[in-house]
């Protein structure tokens, strides 16, 4: 599943291409049937909070969308392609499809881990985009998307990617529940867009114990956490590359006076590393099932100690 990093940048790149146009919209798979609320009107605004996107057409038309562990988007420039497999949600602008093909293309990216940061397209160069397997696809009013936001946590990106959000609601909700802080990272009700790469980094960087109850882990940490959070998620809207590591702590960068850039081995300190050593300690990073998804964590770096100060 995306994380909030990758939801931000849609919703940038949307609007950079879409942003103050007329678009035409058409749904050829026949499960998004509000179509009618949006084709042919113009995009006002595009917003992101944790792992939603609001398309906003006027009051009462915001096309909401959440990605889910199945959809993604494929961009493109030039005239419409043929249309393929189980395609939900298809946004044009009619004067771009016009125009000829521009250098370069959009690819599908199943695992946002993986994403080696190539082939960007440049988001103006954008003439339609394609929707596949989302989780939902459609037309919220301004109420319904109020009480989405009223659901959720603070984003650490903010409302236009590069923060704002105050963490208060969060911390306080951390510092008075017994779950872990493992678990209590994963839930979008208490910060929104922290998924499960983001999860196991911010831990590891902070060296706290996934295991730890919210209510134990010293608000300094949190912060601590919070404050990483925007500029290492801001930096994975560039590209959709999530880099968590330091230059210092990879392997192929020490005695080095230059760092090169991280190769998919070195981009994370635990996540999917199970099994490897720690690039700090040299344990061997550990995997198990929290929330529903594989936790990794290193057991000496993370060792479960402190109290709430």
């Amino acid at each position: 599943m995306p994380e909030g990093n990758e939801i931000h940048r849609w919703a940038e790149r949307h609007f950079a291409a879409f942003g103050g146009k007329v678009v035409r919209a058409d749904g050829p798979q026949g499960r998004f049937t509000d179509v009618d609320a949006i084709d042919g009107r113009k995009l006002l605004r595009v917003m992101a909070v944790g792992k939603h996107l609001g398309y906003v057409f006027g009051k009462d038309r915001i096309l909401h969308i959440h990605l889910g562990l199945q959809g993604d988007f494929t961009e493109g420039s030039g005239p419409l392609p043929e249309v393929r497999g189980a395609l939900r949600l298809r946004m044009w602008n009619e004067a771009a499809v016009k125009k000829p093909v521009a250098p370069g293309e959009s690819k599908r990216h199943a695992w946002y881990a993986d994403d080696d940061g190539s082939n960007d397209f440049d988001a103006k160069r954008v003439a339609w985009v394609e929707l596949r397997g989302p989780m939902d696809c459609s037309v919220y009013t301004n109420a319904k998307w109020d009480k989405l936001r009223e659901r959720l946590g603070p984003d650490p990106l903010g409302v236009d990617g590069k923060g704002g959000d105050d963490p208060a609601k969060a911390f306080a909700k951390i510092l008075k529940s017994r779950k872990s802080i493992g678990e209590l990272l994963m839930d979008q009700s208490v910060i929104a867009g922290i998924g499960n790469i983001y999860r196991a980094e911010l831990l590891f960087r902070a060296r706290l114990s996934p295991f730890l109850p919210g209510k134990d882990v010293p608000e300094k940490t949190l912060k601590a956490i919070w404050d990483e959070a925007l500029p290492l998620m801001r930096a994975g809207m560039v590209d959709r590359r999530i880099v968590t590591t330091k230059p210092e702590d990879r392997p192929s960068s020490k005695g080095k006076k230059k760092a090169a850039r991280p190769d998919k081995e070195e981009a994370h300190y635990v996540y999917r590393r199970n099994g490897k050593p720690c690039f700090v300690c040299g344990t061997t990073v550990l995997k198990r099932e929290m929330a529903a998804r594989n936790l990794f964590w290193c057991p000496t770096c993370q060792a479960e100690e402190g109290k709430k100060s």
